[in-house]
């Protein structure tokens, strides 16, 4: 297939890079050429913000790509963006939205792609998760001519092109690994007894790349997220143990968590979900384990510290 991938260098959009040349793609990235890009793809140089050089370098290529994947799209303006490009040089189309959609209040268990109950916005993570929902919407509602598109929710995503770290206090933390081996106690809100999914992001790679010529996904949403489902704590208590070290947690209470960060309340959730359909379209289902998938992240993370 030839697949263009909207990014290329980041923590997603790198794995849907590797999964497609390992599977001898022909594959484009859209980046601004701040960083290395894997060896075997066409780099294209445009911001995205720039509108004039999107359509110029896109415009140049007088390519039908099989599969375009969008992994940065996040203002609606991005999508309406897409639109304009790739409804008539597409076949497909993946956008990459986040479980951060779902109303954080009013969610089932296992949440299904169904439901009446997203959030309208907000601040921090209520404002990501409203504005990647306003793209869900224009996609889903636009003038997409010829070019079939899916919808992607993953939520929380993991592996060693990140930081580690799943739940505020300690989400995303540069600094865990180093805290752990000090004995720092972990500030982790509730507990850290909220349950989570996470979805090592090798495994998110290769669904994204296996939508490419499946037309049961066509026009179709799904959630992704991995095979295990652990309290967040769990997900700690696993990198402690790869470091052989202990684990200590003091709680935060989510009430006073939320006086201060009610954008945060995304996180101060249950977060798993219905795989069925993903199954039902012979998509590409996660298998990697959390215990697997946290010690190929500890690991690739200590290895670029030396």
């Amino acid at each position: 297939m030839n697949i263009l991938v909207i990014g290329g260098s980041g923590h997603v959009s790198g794995a849907v890079v590797w999964t497609a040349l390992s599977k001898k793609h022909k594959v484009w990235t859209v980046t601004r050429g701040q960083r290395p890009l894997q060896q075997g793809v066409i780099s294209l140089i445009a911001d995205r913000h720039d509108v004039k050089a999107m359509k110029e370098i896109i415009g140049q290529q007088g390519v039908i790509w099989d599969l375009v994947v969008d992994c940065i799209c996040y203002e609606p303006a991005d999508m309406l963006q897409d639109i304009e490009l790739f409804r008539d040089r597409a076949r497909q189309f993946v956008f990459v939205s986040t479980d951060f959609v779902y109303d954080p209040a009013l969610r089932r268990f296992p949440q299904p792609e169904d439901t009446e109950y997203y959030v309208a916005g907000g601040e921090g993570s209520l404002s990501y998760g409203g504005k990647k929902r306003r793209c869900e919407l224009d996609l889903i509602n636009g003038d997409t001519g010829g070019m079939a598109w899916t919808i992607l929710r993953p939520c929380h995503i993991y592996g060693p092109t990140s930081q580690l770290g799943c739940l505020p206090m300690h989400g995303r933390d540069p600094e865990l690994i180093k805290k752990l081996r000090e004995g720092v106690p972990l500030k982790l809100v509730g507990g850290g007894h909220f349950l989570q999914q996470p979805i090592f992001v090798d495994d998110l790679g290769r669904t994204i790349v296996s939508v490419g010529g499946n037309k049961k996904a066509c026009g179709k949403i799904f959630n992704m997220a991995g095979p295990d489902i652990i309290e967040s704590r769990q997900y700690y208590q696993i990198i402690a143990d790869i470091l052989e070290v202990g684990l200590d947690i003091e709680e935060i209470s989510v009430t006073s968590y939320l006086a201060e960060n009610p954008g945060g309340r995304p996180f101060m959730c249950h977060r798993i979900y219905d795989l069925g359909a993903l199954r039902a379209a012979g998509l590409v289902v996660p298998l990697t384990s959390i215990e697997d998938g946290l010690r190929l992240h500890v690991e690739g993370l200590i290895q670029l510290q030396k």
